[in-house]
């Protein structure tokens, strides 16, 4: 018998190795359960401070359990708050009511709550600005906690907290917790009932914005709702988004939505890339990419808000039947507020038009509802307009027809923007103006632009500054 060890021959050896994660790290770092973070004293105390504030406010009182309570369930979520050089300032532990258990009827009903739109922030922004107000912002501390709850909901008590001569009974909900469907209408309703009995006044185009005619101090406003403001001598200096950490393709296009809060030069990339929420391919998210690159070098891009005259002027474009597949043409808006600008839009159109001239009518007809709305928010804030908006459109047919009493079978269909933009055309609370195409600064919303031209238009709605950099980091 011949063997290979006969002659000579051998073979390797394979040896077979496992590797084993590190351990994270839980105190520069959220762990992820409540089995993990009660071995970690700095996360066990911030759950007890949690737990004493929930009994402060007064939360809830246990009751014995019921056949007829629908029970929901809760659980810790734990979260690292830094300070802006990235050091670790505290840790927090919230507990937080699973809401998906709750049942409509049983124990919510009505759960919607207004946001805030971010034109009202920009146009505040750009007051102060004009003004030379001082900014100052106040955080309220537990604030789902301050709502009261108009139903009964029943939860059970907070792991590790249950109280030993109750180990049975529920927690009957005094207060809107958080992750309860209905916390944040409960939240608004008792700040907006208090911010009226002490003299403020409700706008009637934003529920959100309030209005008090004396100066309140509360903080200077460094960061607002994920934004970093930077004063200047004349201006506010570029406003940025500090982190976009995507975890999956839905939570990096929520990210890049965001970020077209001050970034309005990606206005029309991301809804380009909205439109494929429902059914994301390796494509998008490699476009979704794309923008990130963008944004990653061109991190000294912002809005600057400089003092001037208080008037509005919009710009609207359209791109006619630019989507190759339903044919839906964009609509491009931007507003300006003096020489800030205060809002910007790109959008496809809900129809097909079947002309150029039928598709700027469109876009001139939602620039025109812009402008009402802006006008609005501006009566309530006291700025008086020394004349009427005006609205730059480059087409000359659109102009036309807004101003001149004709109407024919083509332009039958759209009668209601006709109407609707030719009433305030004629009442003058609109003044329509032609521009060249080339000076439309629309048009950075409604399609993709070659490298110059992209470049020329946001020099001239946004500003670069290299001395500014962004605190914090991702």
């Amino acid at each position: 018998m011949v063997t290979r060890s006969k002659n000579g021959i051998s073979k390797k050896k394979i040896v077979h190795t496992t590797t084993t994660k590190p351990t994270p790290d839980y105190l520069l770092t959220e762990p992820p359960n409540l089995t993990i973070a009660s071995k970690i004293p700095e996360w066990t105390a911030a759950m007890r401070d949690e737990f004493d504030a929930l009994q402060r406010h007064n939360t809830w009182s246990l009751v014995p359990p019921s056949t007829g309570h629908n029970v929901i369930g809760c659980r810790w979520v734990y979260k690292l708050k830094r300070n802006s050089d990235g050091s670790i300032s505290r840790y927090k532990a919230r507990l937080v009511a699973k809401g998906f258990h709750q049942q409509p009827g049983l124990d919510f009903d009505e759960t919607f709550s207004p946001v805030v739109k971010p034109p009202t922030v920009r146009i505040v922004l750009s007051l102060a600005a004009q003004h030379q107000w001082s900014l100052w912002q106040l955080d309220i501390s537990n604030a789902f906690l301050h709502g009261f709850l108009k139903e009964d909901v029943f939860m059970i008590q907070p792991p590790s907290f249950v109280h030993s001569d109750y180990p049975n009974h529920v927690c009957k909900l005094h207060k809107s917790l958080y992750g309860l469907k209905q916390a944040p209408r409960a939240w608004f309703e008792r700040f907006t009932s208090h911010l009226l009995t002490i003299g403020f006044t409700a706008s009637t185009a934003d529920p959100s914005l309030f209005v008090f005619r004396q100066v309140k101090r509360f903080g200077s406003s460094a960061y607002f709702l994920g934004l970093q403001i930077e004063y200047g001598p004349n201006c506010f200096p570029p406003l940025k988004l500090f982190c976009l950490t995507p975890h999956h393709h839905h939570s990096l296009i929520g990210a890049l939505q965001y970020a077209t809060f001050t970034r309005l030069d990606i206005t029309y990339a991301v809804n380009q890339v909205c439109q494929y929420m429902h059914k994301p391919t390796t494509t998008h998210f490699a476009a979704a990419k794309r923008i990130l690159r963008y944004l990653q070098g061109t991190l000294s891009l912002g809005i600057r808000f400089r003092s001037g005259s208080s008037f509005l002027t919009a710009f609207t474009d359209f791109d006619w039947a630019g989507d190759p597949y339903d044919r839906r043409s964009t609509t491009g808006i931007t507003v300006f507020l003096g020489n800030n600008p205060i809002t910007w839009v790109s959008k496809k159109q809900h129809t097909v038009s079947r002309s150029s001239t039928e598709a700027e009518y469109r876009a001139l007809a939602s620039g025109a509802a812009e402008l009402a709305w802006l006008h609005q928010v501006l009566c309530d804030l006291g700025v008086v307009l020394p004349h009427a908006p005006t609205m730059w459109c480059d087409n000359t047919s659109a102009i036309a027809l807004a101003s001149n009493p004709f109407f024919h079978s083509r332009t039958k269909h759209i009668e209601v923007d006709y109407h609707f933009v030719r009433e305030r055309v004629v009442r003058g609370d609109l003044s329509l103006m032609f521009i060249s195409t080339d000076d439309q600064l629309a048009n950075l919303f409604t399609k993709p632009l070659s490298t110059q031209r992209f470049q020329r238009l946001t020099s001239k709605l946004m500003f670069s500054t290299s001395e500014h950099s962004l605190e914090g980091g991702c």
